[in-house]
């Protein structure tokens, strides 16, 4: 039997069948379809980099705005500051004697070895340990209430503001006791000593460390930690050269040298001192804020004084440098042979501050767009004044490294503090908290391959928010003090190692320019809390050392606050500052 052929149904008339497309139809739709591929690319390129942006209240300017000038103390605040004075001096002491027994004393040559009294500190690491944490906690909130009669409250201006010199006094009573004090919270310093007497036998501190160039048994070696002891000098080349000055000079003598090394550290303070209110100025910032939180900083006293590290004449360099390019730029019109020299010994200063440490020379950059925002802005622009000042920056660095005998080897050791994992920094503190993850899930410890990926894509992205400010100060939304700060915020916080001292990159210059509560509250904050935590670095401590001080702290502290309740601002004055004109804002010249 045949099966019956299946039926179908008609099929649908069919229209007119298109042409098929030439060869220039599809040329044209081609170049269509990639030019709407690059006005999309461009717009995307144009937007991430700031060059197109929404208003101004909804960028990184929401952290600045004009401060305004206000009355002095009247007579029951300057009775308070004075308290608040003493209460930071007390604190500061007690921190510089405890030092005698848990600072980062000298393993050899240490002065309190065997003398009876100032040798008790040493024997009784609790009671010192204690003593240094109550003067922390001393300092701090003393500094915080300082704070009232700088920046005011959260969120808020201060009623009444002290004077320059009245903030200035505050600050030296508080640094003197710690200048003398042996170091504290880090044994850095030694590092210093060791490499520069590498140096000053002619050896290269770039390639040897203080194992194969001073030998183990040497005095300077010993002291040196012994993560550092074999690795190279990772500090740029005038730090090195003034360091083999100072091995010149006091030669195997360590307390004389710490001392020399907390003299250039005491010099950066002091540039920094000198900088910050000038800069503030130029921003619409009060000076006496901007000197509070960036250079009566707990941080600060701690680390740059206490610790005698070379980041504080980096920064006071740095700081410098940049305030006499901005006067060439900002104050100079027309641009005349004194801008010149105004311009040129800035970029000199700030080059000089990255011979200290390479980090800084990004404020070179910020100098560059200031000046093509000041020439009209443009390709041509960048491209001159990058030459320019490129090559003052290179023309400084070949020869301080040349004269200096040094050379250049401290390029290829820049990278030498990243062998410690620093629980500061995101991208570390991300391989390591993922790396634990694994082991915990029974894949094995993967820490060391997360970091050579989370490290990288951090850089990456510093790179690109770096870039992203530097586009904000040449198109003018930004000044190029904040825009310095904000990159070096993003650079600290991705950085492969974060010391605490590392903060003050990005705090120091913001003073100058962020006074809202959204950056000063965190910075504040950061500040307080990195600064209290820390522990001294001379002493090997027990658990219950530790636990027994920072009991013995807390009580102190919230029986101190208890019985100063009423004769320190804890809290905030009621009221307003009524002045019968308005107040006028803190100059601003661009």
């Amino acid at each position: 039997m045949f099966a019956t052929a299946a039926t179908y149904p008609p099929s649908a008339p069919r229209g007119p069948r298109s042409p098929c497309p030439t060869g220039s139809q599809t040329r044209l739709r081609l170049v269509a379809v990639l030019e709407g591929a690059r006005r999309k690319t461009l717009a995307f390129g144009r937007r991430a980099l700031g060059l197109d942006v929404p208003a101004a209240d909804h960028t990184i300017a929401v952290l600045h705005r004009d401060e305004t000038e206000v009355p002095g103390l009247d007579r029951k605040e300057l009775v308070q500051l004075d308290r608040i004075r003493l209460l930071g001096a007390t604190g500061t002491v007690l921190m510089a004697i405890s030092a005698l027994g848990i600072g980062a004393q000298p393993v050899q040559q240490n002065p309190t070895s065997g003398v009876r009294v100032l040798g008790i500190f040493a024997r009784a690491h609790t009671g010192s340990l204690a003593m240094c944490m109550i003067g922390t906690v001393v300092v701090v909130l003393a500094w915080l209430l300082l704070g009232r009669f700088a920046v005011g409250g959260i969120g808020g201006a201060p009623l009444h503001r002290l004077t320059r010199s009245q903030l200035d006094r505050t600050l030296l009573l508080w640094i003197v006791p710690l200048s003398v004090a042996p170091p504290l919270f880090s044994n850095d310093v030694y590092s210093y000593l060791a490499q520069s007497e590498i140096a000053a036998r002619g050896l290269d501190p770039y390639q040897e460390g203080p194992v194969a160039g001073l030998g183990m048994d040497n005095v300077l070696t010993n002291n040196v930690p012994n993560i550092w002891r074999e690795t190279p000098a990772p500090y740029g080349p005038l730090s090195l050269w003034m360091g083999r000055g100072i091995a010149h000079l006091t030669g195997e003598n360590i307390i004389s040298g710490v001392w020399m090394h907390r003299m250039l550290a005491l010099a950066g303070v002091a540039l920094i001192v000198w900088a910050l209110p000038r800069l503030s100025v130029r921003c619409g910032v009060a000076p006496v804020s901007a000197l509070w939180l960036g250079a009566a900083n707990p941080l600060v006293l701690f680390h740059l004084v206490g610790g005698a590290h070379n980041d504080a004449l980096m920064l006071g360099l740095m700081l410098a440098g940049l305030e006499f390019a901005l006067r060439a730029i900002e104050d100079t019109h027309p641009f005349d042979g004194r801008a010149y020299v105004l311009l040129i010994s800035g970029a000199v200063i700030i080059t000089l501050s990255s011979t200290v440490k390479i980090t800084s020379i990004i404020a070179m950059g910020f100098v560059g767009m200031a000046l093509v925002r000041r020439w009209g802005g443009g390709v041509r622009a960048v491209i001159v004044w990058a030459a320019i000042l490129g090559a003052i920056a290179l023309g400084v660095t070949l020869f301080i490294s040349t004269v200096s005998g040094l050379g250049f080897g401290w390029i290829h050791t820049l990278g030498t503090a990243n062998a410690v994992r620093s629980w500061m920094s995101l991208p570390t503190a991300l391989g390591i908290v993922t790396g634990f993850g694994g082991v915990l899930l029974g894949l094995g410890d993967h820490t060391t391959a997360l970091l050579s990926i989370t490290r990288p894509i951090a850089a990456a992205v510093a790179a690109f928010l770096a870039v992203r400010m530097l586009v904000a100060t040449g198109t003018g939304r930004l000044h190029p003090v904040g825009a310095l700060g904000v990159a070096l915020s993003a650079i600290v916080l991705l950085f492969p190692v974060v010391q605490p001292w590392y903060l003050l990159w990005a705090i120091v210059p913001l003073a100058a320019w962020a006074t809202r509560p959204v950056f000063r509250v965190p910075a504040v904050a950061f500040s307080a809390v990195v600064s209290v935590i820390l522990m001294p670095r001379g002493a090997d401590l027990e658990v219950f050392q530790i636990v027994g001080a920072a009991i013995a702290t807390v009580i102190v502290s919230v029986l101190f606050i208890v019985i100063t309740r009423n004769a320190l601002p804890w809290r905030g004055q009621a009221g307003v500052s009524a002045p019968s004109q308005a107040p006028t804002s803190y100059g601003v010249t661009s």
